[in-house]
C-alpha cells in the first residue's frame, strides 16, 4: 500500500511542475509561433485602421482573396468527394494492391509543393504529355483551373485521411441491421453510414479549405501570377512584398491569419457536435 502511495504522492498538493512545465511551453512557442503572428497583426495596425482598410480593398486585393476563396471551393469539393468514396472502398473491400493505392493517395503529402507545380507543368503544359493535345483556347495552365488543379493535388490526402480511420473503427451493426431489414446498399450508406460521418466530413473540408487557400508552392508555377487574373492570396502577399509594398501584403497576411484561426477553432471547439451521433 505505502508503495502505491508513494508512486502518486507528487500529484496531490502544489506540483511545482505544473507552471514549470506552462511556463516552458510558452516560452518555446513565443518566437516560434506567438511572436511571429503577433507581428503581422502589430505591424498591420501600425498606421492606423485606415491605412488597413484601403490596403485590403484595393481591387487586386479583393480579386486575389475571391479567387483564392472559389478555388479552394472546388479543390474541397473534388477531394471531399473523392476522399469519401476511396476510404468506402478501401475500407469495405480487401484485394491485392489495397495497401498501394493508400500509399498512393498519401504521397502528396510528402511531395514538395514546388515539385507537385512542376508535376502539373509536365502534364497540361503547353508542350506537357496532355497539355500538347489542346488547342490554345482549351489550354489549363496559367489559367484559375490550373490553381484547382493544384489544390486538389496538394490537398488530395487531407479529407481522405480524417475519413478512413472513422470508417475503419466504427461499428458496422447498425448497417447489418438495415440490410436485414431489406435496405439496398444505397439506403443503408445514405441513411446509416453517412450520418455516421459528419464530423469527419466537416473536419476534412475544412482542412481540405484552409490548406488550399494557404496553397503558394504549387500555383505560383501553375497559375502564372497574373495580378488580377490568376493571382491568389498567397501570390499576392509574394508579388507585394517584392515590389515593396510591404503594408499591402501584410493586409491580406492578417486576413489568411484570421482565417486559419477562424477554421481551427471550429475544428476544436464544435469537435463534440461534429463527432456527435
Amino acid at each position: 500500500m505505502s508503495a502505491n502511495l508513494s508512486g502518486v504522492r507528487h500529484t496531490r498538493g502544489f506540483d511545482v511542475i505544473k507552471p514549470l512545465s506552462i511556463a516552458a511551453l510558452l516560452l518555446m512557442m513565443l518566437p516560434l509561433v506567438l511572436l511571429p503572428i503577433a507581428s503581422i497583426f502589430i505591424f498591420g495596425m501600425s498606421k492606423g485602421l485606415a491605412s488597413f482598410w484601403e490596403s485590403l480593398t484595393a481591387p487586386d486585393a479583393i480579386f486575389a482573396l475571391q479567387l483564392s476563396f472559389v478555388t479552394s471551393f472546388w479543390a474541397t469539393v473534388f477531394n471531399v468527394v473523392f476522399g469519401l468514396f476511396a476510404a468506402y472502398v478501401l475500407s469495405k473491400y480487401t484485394f491485392w494492391g489495397r495497401n498501394s493505392i493508400i500509399v498512393m493517395i498519401s504521397i502528396p503529402t510528402a511531395i514538395p509543393t514546388a515539385v507537385a507545380g512542376f508535376a502539373l507543368l509536365l502534364l497540361w503544359g503547353p508542350y506537357g504529355l496532355l497539355g500538347q493535345y489542346l488547342s490554345a483556347d482549351t489550354q489549363i495552365m496559367f489559367t484559375p483551373y490550373a490553381i484547382i488543379l493544384a489544390n486538389i493535388f496538394v490537398t488530395f490526402p487531407l479529407a481522405f485521411g480524417v475519413i478512413m480511420p472513422v470508417l475503419e473503427t466504427m461499428s458496422h451493426s447498425l448497417e447489418e441491421a438495415s440490410a436485414t431489414m431489406g435496405a439496398t446498399r444505397w439506403q443503408t450508406f445514405w441513411h446509416i453510414t453517412l450520418p455516421s460521418l459528419r464530423g469527419a466530413i466537416v473536419g476534412g473540408a475544412l482542412l481540405t479549405f484552409a490548406r488550399s487557400v494557404g496553397e503558394f508552392g504549387s500555383t505560383i508555377l501553375v497559375s502564372g501570377n497574373l495580378a488580377g487574373r490568376t493571382q491568389t492570396a498567397p501570390l499576392y502577399i509574394f508579388a507585394k512584398f517584392n515590389e515593396g509594398q510591404v503594408e499591402a501584403a501584410n493586409a491580406i497576411a492578417i486576413v489568411l491569419a484570421l482565417f486559419s484561426f477562424l477554421i481551427f477553432s471550429v475544428l476544436f471547439f464544435a469537435r463534440d457536435w461534429l463527432e456527435a451521433d
